[in-house]
């Protein structure tokens, strides 16, 4: 997963567009220059407490570009959900639970390929929304199974999204232009993370089971739920692998070690999966072929954070794991731990621990060279050099960014609705 990169989809299908729609007789080179000079690539943060979408430069300074309003309809949304009981109950549950106190207005987004759109997962609304990145209205709205929506991932071609719908155990998979729902599939408790292979032939879904309760002892780890990986085909949304890491970890005697399968990335060439779990400070390599953890790295603990799981944000420990488009660098999100650090694959000794406030996620920036990690504690961005493992800059953002995609906008925007 970790080759794929959006952007280029995106230059491939504006390329497309305007070839077909030049005068006969323009060289292929114009073209192509057309294309690039049409769409900017960008990066897409969403501040989930806020209901906004920072959009940022995708290199260098990381410089603010605009800001989207993802909630335009709120008056709208709450008028409905205080008007049923049953909608009510659960938008103040999101709150007062994996919210933190605070609603969840925007978990994930991706841009449509002709860069027009930015779609949106809002988990206190149970929804998926495209926003016209124009005018700032939207463009179509899918309510999820279930009452709330949670991660998306987009297909290699850019024109399916799928999300999942935590509640109901179930992920959609959606026309990217129009909301509409091309299939669906059931997953284990409280489907998470979504990962397309890089040829579009199948789809990971990790389920996390109840991450918010307080019942976070090892010996209370039955409680959790039905925690694994759903491996489906991408075209008829059938079944075709189920992953239960519980086996893999109890082969290798770490009974203690939760199941519940967070952020994860894939090498290059998709033979392995590095991947973090619940109450954990570190991350696992699974070797896809022979079916087994392969490698376990422990990551340094905070000696100011308390091991006391019940403190641990809706049970993660470490939260948010990327790799260098050449497969030799991991970029961790040490969450509770207040640090991100870059770690070589091979050797997996980490580099510097670089002090960040709450990160909950890591991603890498367009040219390749650095990861950027979400700071939810102090409501910024930064930038990590992966050659050096030094901290490059630090962007402000909304208020608790987490989500972070690279995605694609028209050349000359500045903000929705400008």
């Amino acid at each position: 997963m970790a080759a794929f990169r959006p952007r280029h989809l995106c230059s491939m299908a504006a390329a497309v567009i305007l070839t077909v729609t030049a005068p006969a007789g323009v060289a292929g080179a114009a073209s192509d220059a057309s294309a690039a000079a049409a769409l900017r690539e960008v990066m897409f943060v969403g501040n989930n407490w806020e209901g906004t979408s920072d959009v940022v430069r995708s290199t260098g300074d990381f410089a603010k570009i605009g800001r989207i309003n993802v909630i335009p309809d709120k008056d709208a949304r709450m008028a409905e959900i205080n008007a049923d009981p049953i909608k009510w109950i659960y938008f103040q549950a999101i709150r007062n639970g994996v919210g933190e106190g605070h609603d969840q207005f925007v978990d994930d987004m991706y841009s449509t390929p002709d860069g027009a759109s930015v779609v949106v997962s809002r988990p206190s609304f149970a929804d998926v929304v495209s926003i016209n990145l124009a005018t700032g209205a939207i463009n179509w709205r899918f309510p999820v199974s279930g009452y709330r929506s949670d991660h998306m991932a987009v297909s290699p071609d850019g024109t399916r999204v799928a999300v999942s719908a935590s509640i109901s155990n179930t992920v959609h998979v959606l026309d990217i232009n129009t909301g509409q729902q091309l299939g669906s599939f059931k997953t284990g408790d409280k489907p998470h993370e979504n990962i397309f292979t890089k040829d579009g032939k199948y789809i990971y879904n990790m389920s996390i089971g109840d991450v918010n309760t307080s019942q976070d002892a090892p010996w209370q780890d039955f409680t959790k739920g039905d925690r694994r990986i759903t491996v489906v085909d991408a075209t008829t949304y059938k079944q075709v692998r189920i992953i239960d890491m519980r086996q893999r970890l109890d082969a290798i005697g770490l009974t203690d070690y939760s199941d519940a399968v967070r952020p994860a990335v894939f090498s290059p060439d998709e033979s392995k999966l590095y991947f973090q779990v619940s109450f954990f400070n570190g991350f696992f390599e699974y070797d896809l072929a022979s079916d087994r953890i392969t490698r376990t790295k422990t990551l340094p603990k905070n000696p100011a954070t308390s091991d006391d799981r019940t403190t641990f944000v809706n049970d993660s420990r470490h939260h948010g794991i990327s790799m260098k488009p050449d497969g030799s660098k991991l970029c961790v999100a040490g969450t509770m731990d207040d640090y991100a650090t870059v770690v070589d694959r091979a050797t997996l000794q980490e580099g510097p621990l670089v002090p960040a406030s709450k990160p909950y996620w890591a991603t890498v920036s367009g040219d390749g060279k650095d990861c950027v990690i979400s700071e939810s504690g102090a409501d910024q961005i930064t930038a990590i050099d992966f050659a050096t493992g030094q901290k490059v800059v630090s962007v402000p953002v909304g208020d608790h960014p987490q989500r972070v995609r690279i995605g694609h906008v028209a050349a000359d925007w500045t903000g929705a609705g400008s």
